[in-house]
């Protein structure tokens, strides 16, 4: 039976929810990590770069580190996946230039893009909330095999202006911010943990399970569960 929802917003996470998760890590790190040198040496001045230095000195107690030791530490944390606030700002500048530069070009499942669509004509409003930053996100959004897709987002929610991704907190913040009660958003996500803490703030859940992804064979606990967008019905009520 195909999973209906009554709700005014979908929020949507990205690797391995919209997107694959291979295309990110096969792609973009290394995209990313080929670039940090030239990035952290020639615009150390920037501001958004020289804050998510500060940020990286910060969180490994080195408040004296240099661009070389700062690059192993954003080497490192690629290589862990971690999910730092600092590695993903970095990243976002490289990806931002890289997809404006036409280096790269986003992934999608195909289902993904007929569903937001369809959505957005419906009268829902569709935000994102990932771990990759927000200039990250907008650079994905519009640089899609399928054009321009930011015009159907409402708002792009990151670590940094939300919090992170398995803290209930943090989507009540993105409720709080979209001013959509908490019942009336649906939460759509391959990790568990970022489901059931979406829940504990009062969302309604639905976790995306693609074969091939990370999170596949973990499942997605006890919420409720598609293997792709099209096996969702997401309605607003006009009451």
């Amino acid at each position: 039976m195909t999973p209906y929802y009554d709700v005014d917003a979908v929020v949507l996470d990205i690797e391995g929810t919209t997107s694959a998760t291979g295309f990110v890590v096969d792609v973009l790190y290394p995209y990313a990590r080929s670039r940090f040198a030239a990035l952290l040496t020639e615009r150390a001045d920037d501001p958004e770069v020289a804050r998510a230095v500060a940020q990286v000195r910060e969180l490994t107690g080195e408040p004296d580190a240099d661009a070389v030791q700062v690059e192993k530490t954003l080497d490192a944390w690629l290589d862990e996946d971690r999910k730092a606030t600092p590695l993903k700002t970095l990243q976002g500048v490289i990806w931002s230039e890289g997809f404006a530069r036409g280096d790269l070009v986003s992934h999608f499942y195909d289902d993904v893009v007929p569903a937001l669509r369809a959505w957005h004509a419906a009268g829902l409003r569709l935000y994102v909330y990932s771990s990759g930053s927000v200039a990250a996100q907008r650079a994905w959004f519009s640089s899609t095999p399928e054009g321009d897709l930011l015009p159907l987002v409402s708002g792009l929610y990151d670590t940094e202006n939300a919090g992170p991704k398995q803290e209930p907190e943090s989507y009540r913040r993105i409720a709080s911010a979209t001013g959509v009660e908490p019942g009336r958003l649906l939460f759509l996500s391959d990790r568990p943990g970022e489901l059931d803490a979406a829940r504990a703030a009062g969302w309604r859940t639905v976790g995306i399970r693609r074969p091939g992804e990370p999170y596949y064979e973990q499942g997605v606990g006890d919420h409720a569960q598609a293997g792709a967008f099209d096996q969702i019905t997401v309605a607003r009520s006009t009451s």
